[in-house]
């Protein structure tokens, strides 16, 4: 089993040594390692041992930089509008497969989370959002592309919470604030 090391720092030295001293004369023989280790964040000022580990974890997660935003091909999200209405509804199914995912993307954020669906609801659902009237194909490509789960016998979907690559949030956001300024 691996070691995770966690740094050990004291504002007072004294205050810390008078609190072990305490603890130490509370304890009934020599302590065990977990004792010890509850003894030494007791008199740091922690409850006990976890909360010196939850407390040191979380700085140290605090500390580590952002990840850097992925920059998104403006020029790309211009021909990737173009499929889409005024209302943001998909007007055709894009004939370029590098095109299909960031659609299907947009099609998986208007379907409500953590909620499942008959085939003919799931179909309702998507034919608000697009104008070529084939939302089985639609269906169908978010169940291959793994954006909807469902059902060997195809009766029952449900969307699959996952985060869209940077391209489709902006595309999806792009089209959430077209929609808004109608």
């Amino acid at each position: 089993m691996s070691r995770t090391l966690i740094p050990f720092a004291v504002d007072d030295v004294a205050a810390f040594a008078r609190g072990l001293e305490r603890r130490l004369a509370e304890h009934d023989g020599l302590p065990g390692h977990v004792d010890m280790l509850n003894m030494l964040a007791t008199a740091a000022g922690f409850r006990n041992f976890q909360h010196f580990r939850a407390q040191s974890e979380t700085a140290e997660r605090l500390a580590r930089p952002l990840p850097v935003p992925v920059p998104v091909d403006g020029a790309r999200l211009a021909r990737l509008v173009r499929y889409f209405d005024g209302k943001g509804r998909l007007l055709r199914w894009p004939s370029k497969a590098s095109h299909r995912p960031d659609c299907l993307w947009v099609m998986w954020s208007r379907l409500p989370a953590r909620t499942e669906f008959d085939e003919i609801a799931i179909g309702r659902a998507l034919a608000e959002h697009h104008t070529f009237g084939d939302h089985a194909l639609l269906r169908r490509e978010l169940a291959d592309g793994g954006l909807v789960w469902r059902t060997v016998d195809g009766r029952r979907y449900r969307r699959l919470e996952k985060t869209p690559p940077p391209e489709a949030r902006a595309l999806i956001r792009l089209l959430a604030e077209r929609r808004a300024a109608r």
